[in-house]
């Protein structure tokens, strides 16, 4: 066979087919349910052997629409009179044989435990199947117990600037900034939460000049990890360990600070003492609560590892 594309007029006078259609939509429009699981149950029990489809529902699959109506659908659960529990599915289904998508129940096995495996044949034949809800039945009842497993339409990764990124979003939609490469995610609200961000090592900045710098004091972000190293030496005076207050090593650039809540790591300086190194909710680096003095000349060296989130 030869090339061919489609739509075109090249290709069968610009007509497209069930299964052309399905290869170019099924790419673009995910299978699921359209809302998310706040909304009402897709599925309920109904009255004896039934259950409920509600109205007004819409989905996709496989690119092809389906609705349940304005009044909804009872679909029947076929009576168990095994002696064991059957866990049915009620599944949408696009049937190629007339290429419809309906809702209907993929009846269990008893006694297997697990609900039956949804068919989701490749090509243009047989069937594609989503799940909405799986329903058990118990041997000899006369009703029956649903339990939601709606999968839900999400969307797509859109590259946006970081300035710019979609003033209409939903919630769970996604955006990678091209000016920045961090990966960010709308929770709702107007927020977005950053999800990745892979930054260069930055250097630090100074604290008191008390410190010098004995190797570089730098930081880098992978993700909502961060990652602080630094090493300095006590120059100029002693650092006492009655000095309550601390002493600033040096500040962390905004873009590594964790905004919400100081992070706290334990220490030892080359004289063996001991203490506690603060990075602050401000970006400051502080020691304090030292075992004792550090003299002039002694070093601190330390790799410090905290999330942003």
């Amino acid at each position: 066979m030869a090339q061919a594309s489609w739509p075109s007029p090249a290709h069968n006078g610009r007509a497209v087919t069930d299964a052309e259609y399905e290869q170019l939509a099924a790419r673009y429009s995910d299978d699921g349910v359209y809302g998310t699981p706040l909304d009402p149950a897709t599925v309920t029990a109904g009255v004896g052997l039934n259950v409920v489809v509600r109205a007004d529902v819409s989905a996709s699959v496989r690119g092809h629409a389906w609705t349940s109506g304005s009044t909804g659908d009872t679909l029947p659960i076929t009576p168990n009179s095994s002696g064991q529990t059957r866990i049915d599915r009620v599944v949408l289904r696009l049937d190629r044989s007339d290429w419809t998508v309906r809702a209907v129940v993929k009846e269990g096995t008893p006694g297997a435990g697990e609900p039956p495996t949804l068919t989701q044949d490749p090509g243009d034949t047989g069937v594609w199947e989503i799940l909405l809800v799986g329903v058990t039945v118990q041997s000899s009842a006369g009703s029956v117990t649903v339990t939601r497993g709606e999968l839900y339409v999400g969307t797509r990764v859109r590259p946006a600037l970081s300035s710019h990124r979609n003033i209409a979003p939903e919630v769970g939609e996604l955006a990678y900034e091209t000016d920045t490469g961090r990966l960010s995610m709308y929770t709702g609200s107007g927020a977005w939460a950053t999800l990745y961000e892979d930054s260069p090592e930055v250097p630090l900045g100074g604290g008191y000049s008390t410190w010098a710098d004995e190797g570089q004091a730098v930081g880098q972000r992978a993700g909502s990890v961060v990652s602080l190293r630094i090493s300095k030496r006590r120059v100029n005076s002693t650092f006492n360990a009655t000095d309550a207050d601390g002493s600033k090593l040096a500040t962390v650039p905004g873009s590594l600070r964790n905004p919400r809540r100081n992070q706290y790591f334990g220490c030892t300086f080359s004289n063996g003492v001991t203490g506690r190194v603060e990075v602050r909710t401000d970006g400051g680096i502080w020691v304090r609560m030292i075992s004792g003095n550090v003299t002039v000349g002694h070093t601190l060296s330390l790799t410090m590892t905290y999330l942003l989130n």
